[in-house]
C-alpha cells in the first residue's frame, strides 16, 4: 500500500527479493520474536510490518493500518488505512472492527457515514472489544446515526466500563449522577469516578475532585484536581483552571490560582 511510484527492472526486482526474504523469516519466527519486531519503532519496523500484513498476520494488518493513519514511518494514507483496517475486520479481529467504524465516524479514508460507523461498533463491541462498546454508546447518546436511546447508552458505558475502560466508566458515572438513562445513584456515581480517576482519566479525577469538594473533603478534592490538571488537554485545562478560579469558597479559588501560577499558566 505504498504512494505508487514507477520502478526500473532492477528496482522491482530488488523490491521483490527483499519482500521474499521477508516473508521467508517470518514464516520461520517465533510468536515473542515477531511481537518484538512488529512492535518496534515505526520508522525501523514500517517494512516489516507492510510485509506481515500481506502475508496476512492480522496483528500487523491493524498496526500497518495504524500507522498509515497516523503518518508513522509511513506516508499518511487514509485510505489505505482503513482498507488494511477492513482487511483485519474480514478476519474477525474485534480492534480493527472498532476502527473500521472510527474511521466511517470520522471521515477518515472514506465520506461519513454514522449508520455504518454504528454497525461496525456493534460488531467490534459484540466481538468482546471496549472501544467498540464505548463508541457504540456515544452514537447512542447523542442519537448519531442511530435513534437516541439513553438507557442503551448506559447499559454500553456499563459494559466497557466493567472490562476496564476509564472513559466508560467516566461517563456511566455521569449518568448515574445525573439519572441518564438510569436511576440516579449518587453513590455509584461516586464509586466509578473513582475508579476511572484511579485509572489516570483526568476528566473523572476533575468530576471526583467536585464530589469532594461538595463533601468538603478539601485535601482529597485539591489532590485529584492537581492530577486532573496535569494530566489534561490544554483547552480542558484552561475550562477547570477557570471554574475552581471562580468558585465561591475562596480556599477553592486561591488554590487554583496557585497551581495555575504552578503550571505556569494565567489563571
Amino acid at each position: 500500500m505504498r504512494p505508487a511510484r514507477s520502478l526500473d527492472l532492477g528496482e522491482a526486482v530488488e523490491a521483490a527479493e527483499t519482500d521474499y526474504l521477508r516473508m521467508w523469516r517470518l514464516r520461520r519466527m517465533s510468536p515473542a520474536d515477531l511481537r518484538i519486531l512488529l512492535g518496534g519503532d515505526p520508522a525501523q519496523a514500517a517494512g516489516w510490518v507492510e510485509s506481515a500484513a500481506r502475508y496476512g498476520l492480522v496483528e500487523a494488518q491493524l498496526r500497518y493500518g495504524r500507522m498509515l493513519l497516523d503518518g508513522a514511518g509511513v506516508e499518511r494514507d487514509a485510505a489505505a488505512a482503513l482498507a488494511w483496517f477492513r482487511r483485519a475486520a474480514r478476519k474477525g479481529s474485534a480492534e480493527a472492527m472498532n476502527m473500521v467504524g472510527r474511521c466511517l465516524e470520522n471521515g477518515w479514508g472514506a465520506p461519513v457515514d454514522l449508520e455504518a460507523a454504528f454497525g461496525w461498533y456493534a460488531n467490534a463491541a459484540e466481538a468482546g472489544d471496549d472501544w467498540g462498546e464505548y463508541n457504540r454508546a456515544n452514537l447512542l447518546f447523542d442519537g448519531r446515526g442511530v435513534a437516541r436511546d439513553l438507557a442503551a447508552a448506559a447499559a454500553g458505558y456499563r459494559r466497557a466500563a466493567e472490562r476496564g475502560h476509564t472513559r466508560a466508566m467516566n461517563l456511566l458515572a455521569r449518568c448515574l449522577e445525573e439519572g441518564w438513562g438510569v436511576a440516579r445513584d449518587a453513590s455509584g456515581a461516586f464509586d466509578w469516578y473513582r475508579r476511572s480517576a484511579e485509572g489516570g482519566y483526568f476528566r473523572a479525577q476533575y468530576n471526583l475532585a467536585t464530589l469532594l469538594l461538595g463533601r468538603d473533603r478539601l485535601d482529597e478534592a485539591f489532590a485529584w484536581f492537581e492530577q486532573a490538571c496535569r494530566g489534561a488537554s490544554p483547552d480542558s485545562l484552561r475550562v477547570m483552571l477557570g471554574a475552581w478560579r471562580d468558585h465561591a469558597d475562596p480556599r477553592v479559588a486561591a488554590f487554583a490560582r496557585e497551581l495555575a501560577g504552578a503550571l505556569d499558566l494565567a489563571a
